[in-house]
């Protein structure tokens, strides 16, 4: 029998364990800010020899604390995400005690050079967590990619694809809303969705269902939509296909169609996310086996550990999401963590191997569970690509 906290992965684990203390009462964790202000402010006055130094610096930390909360509680009631308070602030504060009292040993060289970099420290933390979100999981970027191949039928008419991944819709937030025009605006010959449709914390709830319908129901592109399911916790076939299925939308479940859209032939492989690659990697091999040898193929599979065998394959043109570029992004480094098996080998962005074209979107939404509602120099995003014919030799 599976332990209910244990994750497939360690990364899920660690998001699973999260859950509980977004259970808690606000007042359950009213003590940890005040314990940890209460330490840091004994080992200041211990190590400086002065009770002011011990006050200041234990106020000073209940008032940060204070304002993360605010901040914290203060985003489902701008409707801009719908994540749980505790866990965030838990670990917030747990941060920084941990930094008051790392200061509070340098404290004894120079007491008020520790005091302002402490200050300056957590006033930082409180801005980046500001920033990461109020700011940047609104900041919609559209990224645009042109390749051209000798499988499209057509060479003078160029064929326009928008891709959108993880959209993990929690309830209609400012970015879900923008959403729609700026699809518009791009007028694409087809929409493909890549999976996780609902927020994982949300993934039986019938408003956020209701709410994704909705959203989904503006989507438009001259040849159709097509989608195929994200991870298995996060995506309840049974409980979104109806929706889907009404609108419209074309699931591809282990499924390959010809699409005929401008002049162009091109077959959309679409299989369900497995984390049996082995698999996977076989359902491609027989799905491809009913495609004509020379057509133009597009892979829609969640993640994109199928990469080396969409490689050996010879796969045009594979879209996948799932990493959310790491959602959280070092400048210089990129992402730290990614849910993929190849961790930061596609991150995000593209790829190629031989013939085989990678894009793997940044996303839209936001990791569920306890995880803050946050993106660190990871804008979510929007795929364009233009697909042109090319004469065989170019």
């Amino acid at each position: 029998m599976a332990v209910k906290w244990l994750g497939e992965t360690p990364l899920h684990t660690l998001l699973l364990l999260t859950e509980k203390p977004g259970e808690w009462a606000p007042w359950m964790v009213a003590p940890l800010p005040l314990v940890l202000a209460a330490g840091a402010g004994l080992a200041w006055a211990a190590v400086v020899g002065g009770g002011a130094w011990g006050w200041a610096i234990g106020l000073g930390l209940l008032a940060f604390s204070l304002a993360d909360w605010g901040l914290l509680a203060l985003l489902p009631r701008l409707e801009l995400s719908f994540g749980t308070v505790q866990p965030p602030f838990l670990a917030l504060s747990l941060l920084r005690g941990a930094i008051a009292l790392v200061a509070a040993l340098l404290a004894g060289r120079g007491p008020l050079v520790a005091l302002i970099a402490l200050s300056l420290t957590q006033a930082a933390i409180w801005a980046l967590m500001a920033y990461g979100t109020l700011v940047e999981p609104f900041r919609l970027q559209v990224t645009g990619l042109q390749l051209s191949s000798p499988g499209l039928s057509n060479p003078g008419s160029p064929l326009h694809l928008v891709q959108l991944s993880d959209l993990h819709v929690e309830r209609l937030s400012r970015r879900d809303c923008a959403l729609p025009s700026l699809v518009a605006e791009l007028a694409p010959d087809l929409l493909l969705l890549t999976g996780d449709f609902l927020n994982t914390s949300y993934n039986r709830d019938p408003r956020a269902l209701a709410d994704l319908q909705m959203l989904l129901a503006q989507f438009h592109a001259r040849a159709g939509v097509y989608a195929v399911w994200g991870t298995a916790e996060v995506d309840l076939s049974d409980f979104l296909r109806p929706v889907l299925a009404g609108l419209g939308i074309h699931v591809l479940e282990d499924e390959a169609v010809e699409v005929i859209v401008g002049g162009h032939h091109l077959w959309l492989v679409g299989l369900s996310c497995t984390r049996d690659l082995d698999a996977a990697g076989a359902t491609l091999r027989t799905l491809l086996a009913q495609v004509p040898p020379d057509a133009f193929t597009v892979l829609l599979y969640h993640t994109p550990d199928l990469m080396p065998q969409a490689t050996d394959l010879g796969v045009d043109l594979y879209l996948a999401g799932h990493t959310h570029g790491g959602q959280w992004r070092v400048p210089g480094f990129g992402a730290i963590l990614t849910s993929s098996r190849y961790w930061k080998r596609y991150e995000a962005g593209h790829y190629r191997q031989d013939s085989t074209h990678l894009y793997v979107s940044r996303g839209l939404g936001m990791e569920g569970f306890g995880a803050p509602r946050a993106r660190f120099f990871c804008p979510p995003e929007v795929v364009s690509i233009t697909l042109s014919g090319a004469h065989a030799g170019e």
